[in-house]
């Protein structure tokens, strides 16, 4: 610890080989993150977009890659600028009413968490079925209890290696999408001049676009996995070391390199969902197939137009992301609640040092793998998640907006003028789309 310190604090400068070592080894929070919000869920909803619309919803990639860089940025800096997570910050800066409030939202988002995890484990168990690999229900459950056993026995180092083996997967959907689009240029025009339908279909697909994009448990998760990363470096030990405490130089290259990390992940993300609803327009939505339910569904209707090649590369897509989801979500609003009443969390903690954060991510690991097993409806579920994320995500945006904001807490890393107007621009879209939601009777899939 002491040598690091030695050299942190003469600043020198790594050699270009090095300094390129660092910005691979800082490609980790952000691109997990990123490839998590692609979950069986997402991809569900993305293909119903392509299959009942075409490809008049490629241009909300554009929309909400943006917003989703400058959410996660945020959350990403408030870990680096203060080697504390999103929960902790937030009882420092808000009294006992406001710490009461942050409770609530973060029990219903755990809540709502549980609930997507059963839906996600219905879709792995769906798609292990559309590979003949055996009932649904059976592969729900394996899988349940084989990430419960990963995130209580393995080691950090060891899952972020699982779950980036796993985010890899969701690259196959950039395969379907190259094979089965012959026309890049109509693909080009739908991008860049939005298509929309002022129609009530339509604006609740696109909320629920939005919903499953900027949904609020990566939040907590962004700022999370970042600490958890900081606490296997040298400079940090079991306390991540904040910015402030490097040297000028090494700060500015962490802050750096975390950013690319950060807008790589998110690309990425809009990547695959511009993919999926360009795929299925241009297969699905061409032949009339309109009305698709899930992934596995979306999966099984391109064989006749896309091949089976196709159709098992899409299944072991959304059973990849479903893998690496399950545990995200578990652990996501885990994070935000034990930091807010002082525990400890991580999954680099042991279950003795940690208990709090263990015991519910188990609730919502295994609470999710008993729902699967209950053959409750994974749409009704999902739509109300949908609902539940809809109504929190402003009020916890607001509140990770406040903290960033607050000089006390970040020092000289604050928002600055792009940052906030885009984090605000953000908070009023995503309460907007709240509002709508109801407006419209919900999301139904």
């Amino acid at each position: 610890m002491t040598m690091a310190r030695k050299g942190k604090s003469k600043g020198r400068s790594p050699k270009t080989g090095a300094k390129w070592l660092l910005y691979v080894r800082a490609a980790g929070p952000g691109l997990i993150t990123g490839a998590s919000d692609d979950d069986p869920s997402g991809i569900a909803t993305y293909a119903q977009a392509g299959s009942k619309y075409g490809l008049s919803f490629l241009w909300a990639a554009l929309l909400s890659f943006p917003l989703m860089v400058a959410v996660q940025e945020i959350c990403d800096r408030t870990a680096l600028a203060t080697g504390r997570g999103l929960g902790e910050l937030a009882a420092d800066r808000f009294e006992r009413f406001g710490k009461a409030i942050i409770a609530v939202l973060l029990s219903i988002l755990i809540i709502a968490n549980t609930l997507n995890i059963a839906a996600d484990l219905v879709a792995i168990g769906s798609g292990m079925t559309l590979l003949r690999a055996g009932p649904t229900w059976v592969w729900a459950l394996v899988s349940g209890v084989l990430i419960s056993v990963l995130v209580v026995k393995g080691s950090f180092a060891r899952i972020t290696i699982v779950f980036k083996a796993l985010a890899a997967a969701l690259l196959v959907y950039i395969v379907v999408a190259v094979i089965v689009t012959h026309n890049w240029f109509r693909v080009l025009a739908y991008t860049v001049i939005p298509h929309v339908q002022f129609n009530k279909a339509y604006i609740a697909l696109l909320v629920a676009i939005l919903g499953t994009t900027i949904s609020p448990y990566l939040f907590f998760w962004q700022s999370a996995n970042r600490l958890e990363e900081m606490r296997d470096e040298r400079e940090g030990g079991d306390n991540p070391a904040p910015l402030k405490t490097r040297s000028h130089y090494r700060a500015k290259l962490k802050q750096r390199t975390s950013r690319v990390d950060v807008f790589t992940g998110m690309a990425f993300s809009n990547i695959v969902m511009f993919a999926i609803i360009a795929a299925t327009g241009e297969t699905l939505h061409v032949h009339g197939v309109t009305n698709i339910q899930s992934a596995a569904q979306a999966a099984s209707s391109l064989k006749p137009f896309a091949g089976k090649l196709s159709s098992v590369i899409f299944a072991l897509g959304f059973i990849g992301s479903g893998l690496l989801t399950v545990p995200v979500l578990a652990a996501s609003g885990s994070v935000g609640l034990s930091g807010l009443i002082g525990k400890d969390w991580g999954f680099s903690k042991t279950i003795r040092e940690a208990p709090l954060f263990y015991c519910l991510v188990g609730v919502g690991t295994l609470g999710g793998t008993a729902l699967s097993l209950l053959h409750v409806n994974p749409i009704k579920l999902l739509v109300f998640v949908a609902v539940i994320n809809g109504v929190i995500a402003a009020p916890l945006l607001i509140i990770v907006m406040i903290v960033s904001n607050n000089r006390r807490l970040m020092g000289d890393y604050v928002n600055g003028h792009a940052a906030n107007i885009l984090g605000w621009l953000t908070c009023a879209i995503m309460a907007v789309a709240s509002v709508v939601l109801f407006a419209t009777g919900g999301v139904s899939f």
